[in-house]
């Protein structure tokens, strides 16, 4: 057969591929080359920062400062968001509280309007817990401070947190690592289940076990310890376990009611805890108990203070987001204005690069090199510096955090996007400082270029 009827008797998605085949072969190729083009400037840029290694170096500091100011920030308020988070949702999304005064006021009006309120009372628990049907346990709290001692070991302003009923600590969301909690006979006795800093403090060298039984000095009464609790850390470098649990009969007893001393927290004299079976349930619940205090309060349909504070954990989550949000805001200004001072620092140093490269330039024309090769060389550069300070302050800026949290003493939480923010972020300023002397290096004319000294 002719070679004329060979290529008749082919089909026509046959010769498509046999003229598509070539032109992918030459695109592979083209691509090969640009990439073999792009590592050579590459390396061509890597040799110019070596050459000049002071040089490079002082050009790195503006770039470093601002990304490692962004990335210790980010890294520190990502594990205190961790922490914060885990903490006032120890008690979950079920608990709420009614007190005398909201837990945080941010005017002297606002705490002198909330003082004149009527104390909550033990009557007031009661209430709730007969009335509300969508309440599945209340509890009663009152919080102060003491001094504690044993033998020769003291310790000074110690929580003391007084509860009824037991089940409190379950709503607190607090577990025993070793002994038991106070029973019912015992609920008017001096007894005391305690956190693991007062076993540390008033029992060295103990361990939690073989403190039980034994007895200590809180604010001049002696308690024994029946119960110790699981550590739960620090917050903001306050620790959570330098308290002791005692039942609020005992501290009534005790200590009574009417404090004039002030030592009691910004909710007021008594505190009653509220908790649901399930979150969905919290919002009736809340209803159910916003009436049941407002009808004790005498309240009508026109008053609109209702004589009490309705609170769930979210009040300190959305303080606390504010207040990072602000640090969020400053540490981002910083960081800006740090790498605009380095962008500009990349940019001089840049353009002193060209005049002094002026020659070399004009013999890579001459010899072929076209503005787009030229324009590529020197903005490989400047991003290559970059990038290098970026990968730098990403580092130290982990290592500072890590420095930071190690003297605190909280968790951190490092973040992938973070770092690559931080490159990503130095590579720009790099494109963005590199262009102009890039631009100016690829519009040289190379007869006035190889005629320069």
């Amino acid at each position: 057969m002719s070679l004329l009827g060979e290529a008749s008797a082919q089909s026509p998605e046959s010769a498509i591929r046999e003229l598509v085949r070539p032109r992918r072969r030459i695109r592979s190729l083209l691509t090969v080359l640009r990439v073999a083009a792009l590592w050579e400037a590459f390396l061509v840029a890597a040799a110019s920062l070596r050459a000049n290694k002071l040089r490079t170096a002082l050009t790195l500091v503006g770039i470093i400062v601002g990304v490692t100011a962004v990335i210790a920030v980010v890294t520190i308020i990502k594990g205190l968001d961790q922490t914060v988070a885990q903490t006032f949702s120890s008690q979950g999304s079920t608990v709420f509280t009614i007190s005398k005064r909201p837990r945080v006021i941010t005017s002297r009006e606002d705490f002198i309007k909330y003082n004149k309120r009527k104390d909550i009372t033990e009557e007031d628990a009661e209430s709730i817990f007969r009335l509300c049907t969508a309440c599945w346990r209340t509890g009663i709290v009152a919080n102060d401070a003491v001094n504690t001692k044993r033998g020769n070991q003291k310790s000074d302003n110690v929580g003391i947190r007084a509860i009824k009923p037991t089940s409190m600590f379950e709503i607190d969301g607090v577990a025993l690592d070793t002994g038991r909690y106070w029973n019912e006979a015992e609920s008017a006795h001096e007894v005391a289940v305690v956190g693991p800093d007062i076993v540390t403090n008033l029992f060295p060298n103990q361990s939690p076990d073989r403190v039980l039984g034994q007895e200590i000095w809180a604010g001049g009464r002696l308690y024994m310890i029946v119960g110790v609790l699981q550590p739960r850390g620090k917050i903001l470098g306050i620790s959570r376990d330098n308290i002791i649990y005692i039942p609020f009969a005992t501290y009534k007893k005790n200590f009574g009611l009417n404090v004039s001393h002030g030592a009691f927290s910004g909710s007021g004299i008594l505190v009653v805890f509220i908790q649901t079976q399930t979150a969905q349930q919290l919002e009736a619940a809340e209803d159910q108990v916003r009436a049941i205090m407002r009808n004790r309060r005498g309240k009508t349909f026109g008053d609109e203070d209702d004589g009490f504070a309705l609170e769930t954990e979210d009040v300190f989550l959305k303080l606390y987001s504010s207040a990072t949000s602000n640090i969020y805001l400053v540490t981002i200004g910083v960081a800006a204005i740090s790498l605009v001072v380095g962008g500009i620092v990349v940019m001089n140093i840049m353009l002193v690069s060209v005049t002094e490269r002026t020659k070399e330039i004009g013999i890579r024309k001459a010899v072929g090199a076209r503005q787009k090769d030229i324009l590529t060389q020197f903005l490989i550069e400047a991003i290559a510096v970059t990038a290098i300070g970026g990968a730098i302050g990403v580092l130290t800026g982990f290592g500072t955090a890590w420095l930071i949290a190690f003297l605190i003493g909280f968790p951190l939480l490092f973040s992938i996007w973070s770092a690559a923010l931080g490159v990503g972020v130095s590579s720009i300023v790099g494109v963005v400082s590199g262009l102009w002397p890039a631009w100016r290096a690829a519009r040289l004319d190379p007869i006035d270029a190889l005629r320069a000294e």
